[in-house]
C-alpha cells in the first residue's frame, strides 16, 4: 500500500505517518530526511543539495524527485511506503505521479490530517527539539524528564525559530497558498481521506488504521 500524508504544519504528520509505518510495516520517507541523509553520506546528490541548503535556498524540485525515484528502489518499498509531507505543491504533485507512473506505483490513498489554528500554534509553540538527535518534545503535552534536556541522548533541547507564534501564523498562510490546493487535486483522483487530529496521538493512528483497513482489507491492527 502506498500512502500520502498531508497537513498544516503541527497536524502530527510525521508522529502519525512513522507511527503508522510502524504498525502496518511500511517505508516511512520523510524528504527531509532523505535530503540530510543525502548529504550526511556525501552522495552526488547530496553535493548538489548541500550548495542550495548553506545559501538558504530551496533544494530543486528535480533534485529532491531523482532522490525519491533512488529511495523507490530500495528492497524496503516493495510492498509499498508512506510518503510523509511531501509533496506540498501540485509540481510536486505532477512530478511524483509521473515518477510513481514510471515504476509503476500508483499512490492507493491520501490521508489529509485537519487541524485548527489553535491546536497548530499550541502544539508548534510549545515544541523542543533535540540540537543531538532531533527528537521532538512539548512543554505541556510531552515535556521531557529533566529540563531542557533530551530523555533519549542527553542532548540540548532547544525552541525552533520558526516556531514562534508569529512565525507559524505566516508558514500557516504559505501552507493555505501552496500545499491546500493539493486536497482538491487528490480528491480529484478520488483518492483523497480526511481525519480530525485535533485531538489525543492514540486516537488519531486509531482512526487512521480503520481508515487504512477500510481501503485495503489485508491490513492487520
Amino acid at each position: 500500500m502506498r500512502i500520502i500524508f498531508l497537513g498544516p504544519p503541527g497536524a502530527g504528520k510525521g508522529t502519525q505517518s512513522k507511527q503508522l509505518a510502524k504498525k502496518i510495516n511500511l517505508a516511512h520517507i520523510s524528504t527531509g530526511d532523505l535530503l540530510r541523509q543525502n548529504v550526511a553520506d556525501a552522495t552526488a546528490l547530496g553535493a548538489q543539495a548541500k550548495e542550495y541548503m548553506t545559501k538558504g535556498a530551496l533544494v530543486p524540485d528535480s533534485l529532491v524527485t531523482e532522490m525519491l525515484s533512488k529511495r523507490l528502489t530500495q528492497q524496503d518499498t516493495k510492498d509499498g511506503f508512506i510518503l510523509d509531507g511531501y509533496p506540498r505543491t501540485i509540481a510536486q504533485a505532477e512530478s511524483l505521479d509521473k515518477l510513481l507512473g514510471r515504476l509503476n506505483t500508483p499512490i492507493d490513498l491520501v490521508i489529509n490530517l485537519d487541524t485548527s489554528d489553535a491546536v497548530i500554534i499550541q502544539r508548534l509553540s510549545g515544541r523542543l527539539v533535540c540540537k543531538k538527535c532531533g527528537f521532538n518534545f512539548h512543554i505541556t503535552n510531552m515535556p521531557p524528564k529533566k529540563s531542557m534536556i533530551c530523555d533519549h541522548c542527553q542532548g540540548e533541547l532547544y525552541q525552533r525559530a520558526d516556531d514562534k507564534e508569529d512565525t507559524i501564523r505566516k508558514r500557516m498562510v504559505v501552507y493555505n497558498q501552496e500545499t491546500a490546493p493539493l486536497l482538491d487535486y487528490y480528491k480529484k483522483q478520488e483518492k483523497l481521506s480526511r481525519v480530525l487530529s485535533d485531538g489525543d496521538a492514540a486516537k488519531v493512528l486509531d482512526e487512521i488504521m480503520r481508515l487504512v483497513q477500510h481501503h485495503d482489507d489485508t491490513v492487520k491492527a
